[in-house]
């Protein structure tokens, strides 16, 4: 088995990990309804390791959060969150000319 159970409870897999904070927010995902595929999503898991939270086949022992907890899904795609990026990044160039446009209209003044 490529995981293991660590003492501390977490589970570790080769790009995997998940730890009690997260399995209790987990739990409270699943209270709320939010969706196993969603909440793996966010976590950045494969949806096998939540099914193992919401089983309780690991970490029963954890209680759910009932605060804070991460927005509901769906959450956007890599792709749309590289998309994003650029476009902030997009913005922030803009921005930045805009305030030298400004510093050298303020200097003319």
């Amino acid at each position: 088995n490529h995981l293991a159970r660590l003492d501390t409870g977490q589970l570790k897999g080769p790009l995997v990990s998940l730890n009690e904070s997260d399995a209790a927010l987990v739990k409270g995902m699943l209270l709320r309804g939010d969706r196993q595929h969603d909440i793996a999503s966010w976590f950045g898991v494969n949806g096998g390791r939540i099914a193992e939270v919401a089983t309780g086949k690991r970490f029963g022992w954890v209680q759910p959060a009932t605060g804070n907890l991460p927005p509901k899904g769906p959450y956007m795609s890599g792709r749309n969150a590289a998309e994003a990026v650029n476009a902030l990044a997009a913005a922030f160039g803009a921005l930045r000319e805009a305030e030298k446009v400004l510093q050298r209209l303020k200097i003319a003044a």
